[in-house]
């Protein structure tokens, strides 16, 4: 059995930060973020190939990921000549498949039972089978509706307030049947949630949802890239940290941190890092690697990215810091993406405050 994660995006809501690194592989604590879906997908022995269609820089990608050495999966990359589309991806992808699929976007962390979908995929006999799952607001989302049974009804893009009937969305995870993939155009961009899906409904096929309602987050944005972090370092999201619980955080194996430094759980620093006397840490700041805070530095609810540095009484907070970032001496940075190598000068502020 074969998985699909469809990794071909450019990330463009995350820019500055995926102008050189896919979203694929943006770092989640100090590890890839396509590194959790697999560990996902390798609940299902069954699932013995994960393939990866990819479409923006595949060979960072495939320059982590290799042929799955270590992973315990094989791993096989399909590049797409062009963008194609959450379902022209999917038939280029699987087009000489033959057996049940497992779908996911790139972009989705959760911890939904993979098993039961499957089981469920099977006891329907379905054509295709949706994750679900709810949210408090569902003016903000397309909503999915279904029947009693589970069957599905309708997709409603951004639907009026007398239009919403449901609170449950797509949640980006799929089991799909290969012998539908014929009615999605060959090398054509097609949207599996606006054509594929809807076909589905109207040839009377059996299409039905699981709906989830446990850990699910859309990792696209920089406010929920943050949230993320938050949420593992909280223990909303279980991870095994491969990092020491200390002084209500957590230190990676090579890691320096100052017992003359201030700091506030949770957080992380990762391997390579160094944490100066008189520097602050925390709460719910993230070093990925090799990452210096300078003494009077101060990082909260943050993340910083492989070889930043924040200079002598810099302050981050509610950002996000690319690669080789330096901020500078008694530099201000508050809800700023900084993109790799940027340089923010001594003193800067960002934002400015009128007095």
């Amino acid at each position: 059995m074969k998985a699909i994660l469809l990794a071909g995006g450019k990330g463009t809501r995350l820019r500055p930060m995926t102008v050189h690194t896919p979203k694929p592989i943006v770092p989640i604590l100090n590890r890839p973020f396509l590194y959790y879906q697999i560990d996902l997908l390798k609940q299902i022995p069954e699932i013995d190939e994960v393939i990866l269609s990819l479409n923006y820089q595949p060979r960072r990608i495939e320059e982590i990921f290799g042929e799955g050495e270590g992973l315990g999966i094989r791993v096989r990359y399909v590049v797409e000549p062009m963008p194609l589309g959450t379902g022209g991806a999917v038939r280029y992808a699987g087009d000489s498949l033959t057996e049940s699929v497992v779908v996911f976007n790139g972009d989705v962390l959760t911890q939904v039972d993979l098993a039961a979908v499957l089981r469920l995929h099977r006891e329907r006999k379905a054509k295709a089978t949706i994750v679900l799952t709810p949210v408090e607001n569902p003016r903000a989302y397309g909503l999915v509706e279904t029947d009693r049974d589970g069957n599905i009804l309708r997709f409603l893009e951004k639907p009026g307030e007398d239009q919403i009937t449901c609170n449950t969305i797509n949640a980006g995870i799929y089991v799909l049947e290969p012998d539908t993939f014929d009615r999605i155009p060959k090398d054509t961009a097609w949207s599996i949630e606006r054509s594929f899906f809807p076909s589905l409904i109207e040839r009377a096929e059996t299409f039905v949802a699981y709906v989830y309602d446990g850990y699910w987050i859309d990792i696209g944005t920089p406010a929920k890239y943050l949230q993320v972090h938050r949420d593992i370092l909280r223990g909303r999201f279980p991870v095994a940290l491969q990092a020491e619980a200390t002084r209500g955080g957590f230190v990676a194996a090579g890691a320096r941190v100052s017992a003359q430094a201030e700091l506030e759980g949770p957080f992380f620093v990762g391997p390579g890092c160094e944490v100066e006397a008189g520097a602050r840490l925390g709460p719910d700041a993230v070093l990925v690697s090799h990452v210096r805070v300078r003494p009077g530095a101060s990082v909260r609810d943050s993340v910083l990215w492989s070889g930043a540095e924040a200079a002598e009484g810099a302050s981050v907070e509610a950002s996000l810091v690319g690669p080789g970032v330096r901020i500078g001496r008694h530099a201000h940075v508050r809800c700023g993406l900084l993109g790799e190598g940027s340089v923010v000068s001594d003193h800067s502020r960002s934002p400015w405050e009128a007095a």
